[in-house]
C-alpha cells in the first residue's frame, strides 16, 4: 500500500473548498433573512417618533387590556377596560399572522359577541402575532401587536 503525500495542491482543494461552504451558508442564509423579511413598521421612524409620546399616552389613557386565544377555529380578541369589562371599539381592523414572514397573513373579519371580538380563522400550531389597530368611541386610536401561542 502505497502512502499519499499530502501536497500544496490538495491543501489550495482543502482551503478552497471549506470557503466555499462558508460562503455559500452564509449567502443561503442572507436570502432567507431578506425573502422572508414582513417589511417595514413605519415608512419614516423620524416622523413617527414625533407623535409617539402623545399617541402612548392617549393610548395608556383609555386603560385597556388585550388578550388573545384560539380555540375551536376561533380566533378570540377581549378588549377590557381597568375594571375588567368588555370594550366595544368603534372600529377594529386586525392582521393575524407569524412573526417570521408575511405569507400566511390573513385579516378575519372579527365581530363582537358581548364580550369579546371573535373571528373564524384555522391557526396552526406555534407563535403568531395579531397587528390590531381599533378605535374607542372618543375617536382615540390603540394599535398593539399581540402574541398568541397556538397548541395543537
Amino acid at each position: 500500500m502505497s502512502e499519499r503525500e499530502f501536497t500544496g495542491k490538495h491543501a489550495l482543494i482543502l482551503f478552497v473548498g471549506a470557503f466555499a461552504v462558508i460562503i455559500s451558508v452564509n449567502l443561503v442564509l442572507a436570502y432567507k433573512a431578506v425573502a422572508t423579511f414582513p417589511g417595514l413598521e413605519v415608512r419614516n421612524s423620524y416622523v413617527a417618533s414625533q407623535k409617539f409620546d402623545a399617541r402612548r399616552d392617549a393610548q395608556e389613557g383609555l386603560g385597556w387590556s388585550v388578550d388573545a386565544t384560539a380555540q375551536g377555529g376561533l380566533v378570540i380578541l377581549s378588549i377590557t377596560d381597568r375594571d375588567g369589562r368588555p370594550v366595544e371599539v368603534s372600529d377594529l381592523e386586525a392582521v393575524v399572522g407569524r412573526a417570521t414572514h408575511v405569507k400566511e397573513d390573513i385579516a378575519p373579519e372579527f365581530t363582537f359577541d358581548g364580550q369579546a371580538y371573535v373571528a373564524r380563522a384555522e391557526l396552526g400550531d406555534g407563535n403568531w402575532n395579531i397587528r390590531m389597530r381599533a378605535r374607542a368611541e372618543d375617536g382615540t386610536e390603540f394599535t398593539q401587536r399581540v402574541v398568541l401561542h397556538v397548541k395543537g
